[in-house]
């Protein structure tokens, strides 16, 4: 199963394992089984501390349970190979189930241990699922952590009739207690929340507690990074306040024009770029989400970000770099069929649709890419472009058009998505030359319509927006209010890149460096410190 640069790495992991640890699967006579098998007696033969066992009893087959030899009541059940995306998951495990201590907020883990009740987690997961290993691994942690939680990690392909019955279209997909808990990536904080009616005041409080900021950076992708970078260079006092470090880069698989990266995917880079953050003295504040700004009443002036949570930030600069969102179809039936069927992201969710027939809406370059991809998973492939023509790389539209489970309807307009009720079933498009519409018989939507940018918490700021809702900028990166700049997919700069977005969030964080040293502190702030 393992090849032998894994099991050398895994190798290196485990020397850090503290206590012994036990695996103990249940196991049928399928190849799977066989397969998990193989797995677990290469891993329990890299170190002593680990021993592999096949007399598990559990329903699911093949399982196996991962649980401290001296604490059996905190375990963690993968349900399927956690390979693919899984791999550094099963790792993580392993060695938190061995006592190595885990890279998280000391807080947090108390928060975990301090939980009353018993939830019993399920979580069903892909392996070509980029989103799916934070809630994996946060779901990992606090089943270690407290013996009144479990988790139950089942991968989708291996359990196709199970996700089946229980509807599930989307990943990650998590249930508690049997019921469904939430539909998509989470973090461990995010699921404290929902589970702590706590927790949001304490995170609040903490916010609201910091010293006002030189530079605050308002979004975590790769322009706020480069921005946040730049400042923290010149010696100001930066934060990064993020709903989630690395933005739309988690929701994007291949990365090949990035200059001198001829490879990447974005989860990766997502990661790389919060490493780097790290290395300087940058204040990363994640799942805090701005909901208003109230700009200073001066120049030099403190501008506040009010919080969702309730807390509050300051600072004498802003850069507003919130990004962009995938677009809704707007036809009836998306929101109603939304993780039902209807999908945005075809990397996670095209494994659940293996076989089947679906539709990919849009026809730029996400759309297309997003077609070849799901069809090497999926029965047939239609899809359906509003203009009279691609508007995808020419590359893309010749490797598309040659594949023989896809058809491409131009000049289509999508009306309406229809379903059972429970899951979708197919959905009308309208032809805009001859106006005869028509039915398509298919279980699955992938909407690729481009984005829409992240700025209705500024609607009442005063902040100049375009009549798409961009902020409007000029070439040094500034807003029609003094101190607070613009970077990244969320201003009017065109072509919507990431290499674009890293330079104007750099160039953004430059700007502020020239206003900071141009302005005086005003008076505010000399009181507030």
């Amino acid at each position: 199963m393992l090849d032998q640069a894994m099991k050398d790495q895994l190798k290196q992991y485990l020397a850090n394992l503290r206590e012994p640890i036990e695996l103990v699967a249940s196991l049928g006579d399928d190849e799977k089984s066989a397969q998990t098998r193989a797995l677990l007696e290469e891993i329990a033969a890299l170190h002593d501390l680990v021993t592999a066992s096949f007399d598990g009893t559990d329903d699911r087959k093949p399982s196996f349970v991962i649980r401290r030899a001296s604490d059996a009541e905190k375990w963690v059940r993968f349900a399927g190979l956690p390979m693919g995306h899984e791999f550094t998951s099963l790792v993580l495990a392993l060695l938190w189930a061995g006592g190595h201590p885990p890279k998280v907020d000391a807080d947090l883990i108390e928060q975990v241990r301090a939980l009353e009740g018993d939830f019993h987690f399920e979580m069903y997961f892909s392996l070509s699922c980029h989103n799916c290993p934070d809630v994996v691994q946060a779901l990992t942690l606090m089943a270690l952590e407290n013996p009144r939680i479990t988790a139950t990690l089942i991968e989708g392909g291996a359990y196709q009739d199970e996700v089946e019955a229980r509807g599930v279209l989307a990943v990650p997909a998590t249930f508690l207690n049997g019921e469904s808990f939430y539909n998509g990536k989470m973090e461990l904080a995010e699921i404290l929340a929902k589970l702590d009616s706590g927790a949001d005041a304490k995170a609040a409080e903490k916010l609201s507690a910091r010293d006002p900021f030189e530079v605050l950076v308002i979004g975590g992708g790769p322009a706020g990074a480069a921005a946040a970078i730049y400042t923290a260079r010149k010696g100001f006092r930066t934060g990064i306040a993020a709903e989630r470090f690395g933005g739309q880069l988690h929701d994007t698989l291949g990365i090949e024009n990035l200059p001198g990266t001829p490879y990447t995917e974005g989860p990766k880079l997502a990661g790389d770029l919060e490493r780097h953050v790290g290395e300087y003295d940058i204040d990363l504040m994640n799942l805090a989400r701005a909901v208003q700004l109230v700009p200073a009443e001066m120049p030099g002036g403190l501008h506040r970000i009010e919080l969702a949570n309730g807390g509050t930030l300051k600072a004498r600069s802003l850069i507003l770099s919130t990004g962009a969102r995938w677009r809704n179809l707007g036809v009836p039936g998306e929101a109603e069929y939304r993780n039902k069927g209807v999908a945005y992201c075809p990397h996670c969710d095209g494994p659940l649709f293996k076989g089947k027939r679906i539709a990919v809406i849009g026809g730029g370059n996400s759309g297309v890419e997003a077609a070849i991809d799901l069809a090497n998973v999926v029965g047939h492939v239609t899809l359906i472009e509003f203009d009279s023509k691609l508007r995808a790389d020419e590359v893309l539209q010749a490797k598309l058009r040659s594949l023989p489970n896809v058809e491409i309807v131009t000049s289509g307009q999508t009306t309406e998505i229809t379903g059972d009720g429970e899951r979708v079933d197919g959905l009308v498009v309208k032809d805009r030359e001859s106006g005869e519409e028509r039915r398509i018989e298919l279980e699955g939507v992938f909407v690729q319509i481009g984005l829409v940018p992240n700025t209705e918490w500024l609607a009442e700021s005063g902040l100049e927006l375009s009549r798409h809702g961009e902020i409007v900028t000029d070439e040094e990166g500034r807003t029609n209010l003094p101190g607070i700049f613009g970077a990244g997919d969320v201003t009017t700069v065109p072509y919507k890149q990431i290499v674009v977005a890293m330079g104007e969030g750099s160039k953004a964080g430059l700007s502020a460096f020239d206003y900071l040293i141009r302005n005086e502190a005003s008076d505010e702030i000399a009181q507030a410190a």
